[in-house]
């Protein structure tokens, strides 16, 4: 069947509380939703997905047969090996960031001035989920925007990851990507309207997030599980590799500023209840650029669910 979808026009009308309720409860129970009639444009999602294709073809695919996944595969088929390739995986992978402007893939026509305004637009939902989740958990609006943002000085992050999976002839070799969570808060996906790759973790099974055309995949990073004390998850997910097809895969990241001190939402521990004890808090406070450094080296190691933070 795949996760769960919202159409999210209805956060509009007449149907608000029942789609906020829906979104609540998935981002408790799954921490993967797709959102359809989200409001961005499909002429500029074509675009998207033109510059994105055209751009690996062009600048990006000649690297691919040279990389190291590549090689890796062709020396255990040349010895023919039984084992599989466990520390790299079988993707070609960029970043986008106002930071990083000047390395923008600049040879494809049309990609830097489509994929900002992509991103400008996909910024702009991004806030509006995080308002619908601050409304859903109780706080008030613009609270995760403000604790990602850590301080007037400091502004959270927003990450684009473009990402290809080449078709893998061996695939029970490989790992796509292997399985994580998300380090950072709100993640958007833009994934191929075709080919599958992408499953998360649901009740100790591996789900497929179904390719649905220009939907907009939403899944919650761990700093979403710390503010909402727990409330919310960040779930494990993997790419699994296809014999068939290139998957197409844009995700934006907006996360905590490096700066910005994280911590379960004060209101969130509250005392329920007349004469309840307060809960209690679930995950230590710490400097969101402290937690991404262990991240960085611990991503890909097996964890427990809800033990990781």
């Amino acid at each position: 069947m795949g996760i769960p979808v919202v159409d999210f026009s209805k956060i509009d009308g007449n149907e608000r509380a029942d789609t906020l309720a829906l979104i609540d409860h998935y981002c408790q129970e799954w921490g993967f939703f797709q959102l359809i009639n989200h409001g961005i444009s499909e002429e500029l999602l074509d675009r998207v997905k033109k510059v994105a294709t055209e751009c690996y073809k062009l600048e990006r695919e000649a690297g691919f047969k040279n990389s190291k996944p590549v090689k890796l595969l062709n020396e255990l088929l040349g010895k023919n090996s039984d084992e599989k390739i466990e520390n790299v995986d079988w993707e070609d992978v960029f970043l986008l960031s106002d930071d990083n402007v000047v390395e923008w893939p600049s040879k494809t026509p049309g990609f830097i001035e489509t994929m900002k305004e992509y991103r400008t637009e996909l910024k702009k939902l991004g806030h509006k989920v995080m308002e619908i989740m601050d409304e859903n958990l109780g706080l008030p609006k613009g609270y995760i925007k403000n604790a990602f943002d850590g301080g007037v000085d400091n502004t959270a992050f927003f990450g684009t990851k473009v990402s290809h999976y080449p078709p893998c002839p061996h695939p029970e070799k490989v790992n796509a990507l292997r399985a994580h969570t998300d380090a950072g808060g709100v993640v958007l996906l833009f994934q191929d309207d075709e080919v599958k790759g992408l499953q998360m973790l649901k009740d100790g099974v591996w789900t497929d997030v179904q390719p649905l055309k220009n939907a907009i995949v939403i899944n919650t990073g761990d700093q979403i599980e710390v503010l909402s004390n727990g409330r919310y998850k960040s779930i494990l997910h993997r790419v699994v590799p296809q014999t068939n097809g290139q998957r197409r895969s844009i995700a934006s990241f907006y996360n905590p500023s490096l700066k910005a001190t994280i911590a379960p939402a004060p209101q969130l521990l509250d005392t329920k209840v007349k004469n309840e004890a307060s809960e209690a808090t679930k995950y230590p406070k710490f400097v969101f650029g402290d937690y991404m450094s262990v991240y960085l080296e611990q991503k890909f190691q097996p964890k427990n669910q809800g033990s990781k933070l």
